[in-house]
C-alpha cells in the first residue's frame, strides 16, 4: 500500500517539471523563484489561536491531540482557513519517533515534554531498535484527512525531528538550555550514542515515507539544537544522520522535496547543503544576509527568517523586519517564514499585518 502510494507521489512530483503558478511553495522547492514569495509559519497551528486552544481542551492533552486524526487535521487546517497560507504543516510532534521506539513520552503543562532518560550505555542497551510503525497511523490518517480538505494549491508539509535533536530529548528526558547531557554522552560513549542515532534514522526514514504516501507534498527535518555543536560534532551528529535519512527517503521517492532546518548552523550551512542534498534550508533570524545570499541561496532555496519577537512587537518594527527579509532574499528563491516557531503571545492582528505586507511585495 505504501509503495503504491509513493508511486503516485512520484508521478505528482515529476509533473512539477512543468511548473504551475498555483503551487508557489512547491515551485520554489523545484527551483523557480516566485515574484511574491510563498508564506507559512512554523508552529502556525498553535496556542496563539483561540480555535486551537479550544481543540486542545477538547482533546484533553497534547499527545491526545496529536494522536486524534480528526482533531489533528482540524488544527492543521485552522491557520489555512484564517490566514490563507501557501502551505500547511501537519500537526504532530517530533517526539512521536521515540514514542514509536517504545519510550514513554508525556507532556506536562507549563513544563514541556518528559521522557525516561537514556543517559547511560546500560540503559541504551535496552532501547528497542525496531519501531512500532502502527504508532504512526494516527499521523497518516490526519494527513489523509487534510489532503482531502485542503485546496490543491496549498502545499501539505510532513516532518520529523533530526536525529541529533530527538536524541537530546531521549538522553536528558527533557529539553535543557545547552543539551549538555546529550553532548557529554556523545563524547564519553559515542558507540552507545550511535545506537540512539541509528534507531532514530531508520525509524524516521519509514515515518517520512509514510507521510509522503499519506499525502504530504514536501518534508521538513527540524534540527532545533544543531547550533550547540562544534564543527566536527555537527558533521558527525547533525549532517551525517540527516544525510542518511534523506538518502533513505529518496531511495524510494527520488523526487521528494525536503527542507532542512539546522537552527544556528550559520557558517556550516554550505557543508550541510552539499552533504545532505536538501532542496531548501530554513535560516534563523541571526543569519548574516550577505553570507546566506552568496553561500546558501546560490545553491538552494532559503526559508525564513523573521524574528518571532518582531512579530510580537508589530507596528513599524514589524514592517521594517519584514522588509529586511524581502530586500535581502526575495531576489532569489525564498519561502517567507519565521526564524523559528511563532510564540503563543503573538497577536493575530500582527500575523495579518505580516501576510498583507509580504503579499503586497512587488518583486
Amino acid at each position: 500500500m505504501v509503495i503504491r502510494a509513493i508511486a503516485v507521489y512520484q508521478q505528482a512530483m515529476e509533473s512539477t517539471v512543468t511548473l504551475s503558478p498555483d503551487k508557489s511553495f512547491i515551485n520554489v522547492l523545484a527551483g523557480q523563484r516566485q515574484a511574491v514569495p510563498p508564506i507559512w509559519m512554523m508552529r502556525q497551528a498553535g496556542r496563539y489561536l483561540p480555535e486551537y486552544r479550544a481543540a486542545r481542551e477538547k482533546a484533553g492533552g497534547f499527545l491526545d491531540l496529536c494522536f486524534n486524526p480528526e482533531l489533528a487535521a482540524e488544527v492543521t487546517l485552522q491557520p489555512i482557513r484564517r490566514f490563507g497560507f501557501d502551505a500547511a504543516i501537519i500537526f504532530s510532534d517530533i517526539l512521536v519517533v521515540p514514542y514509536a521506539l517504545g519510550r514513554a513520552v508525556r507532556f506536562e503543562v507549563g513544563e514541556g515534554p518528559r521522557l525516561d532518560p537514556l543517559d547511560t550505555p546500560d540503559k541504551i542497551a535496552l532501547l528497542k531498535t525496531a519501531a512500532d510503525m502502527k504508532a504512526f497511523e494516527p499521523v497518516y490518517a490526519a494527513l489523509r484527512i487534510v489532503r482531502r480538505e485542503l485546496d490543491p494549491k496549498v502545499a501539505l508539509i510532513g516532518f520529523c525531528g533530526a536525529p541529533w535533536t530527538v536524541a537530546t530529548y531521549m538522553v536528558a528526558g527533557q529539553g535543557t538550555p545547552d543539551q549538555a547531557p546529550a553532548r557529554l554522552l556523545a563524547y564519553r560513549a559515542p558507540e552507545a550514542f550511535t545506537t540512539i542515532i541509528d534507531a532514530i534514522v531508520e525509524t524516521s526514514i519509514h515515518y517520512l515515507l509514510g507521510q509522503l504516501a499519506a499525502g504530504a507534498d514536501a518534508l521538513q527535518i527540524f534540527d532545533t539544537w544543531a547550533g550547540v555543536l562544534p564543527q566536527h560534532e555537527f558533521e558527525r551528529w547533525s549532517i551525517e544522520p540527516t544525510r542518511r535519512i534523506i538518502a533513505g527517503v529518496r531511495r524510494q521517492a527520488p523526487h521528494a522535496k525536503i527542507i532542512g532546518f539546522p537552527r544556528g548552523a550559520a557558517g556550516l550551512l554550505p557543508s550541510y547543503i552539499e552533504r545532505t542534498g536538501v532542496d531548501a534550508v530554513s535560516i534563523d533570524w541571526t543569519a548574516e544576509p550577505a553570507f546566506v545570499r552568496q553561500q546558501v541561496q546560490s545553491k538552494v532555496a532559503v526559508q525564513g527568517n523573521l524574528d518571532p519577537l518582531a512579530l510580537i512587537a508589530g507596528g513599524d518594527a514589524l514592517n521594517s523586519s519584514i522588509d529586511s527579509v524581502l530586500n535581502n532574499y526575495a531576489s532569489g528563491r525564498l519561502i517567507f517564514n519565521l526564524g523559528h516557531g511563532i510564540l503563543p503571545q503573538t497577536p493575530i492582528a500582527h500575523v495579518e499585518q505580516m501576510i498583507a505586507r509580504v503579499r503586497a511585495f512587488k518583486g
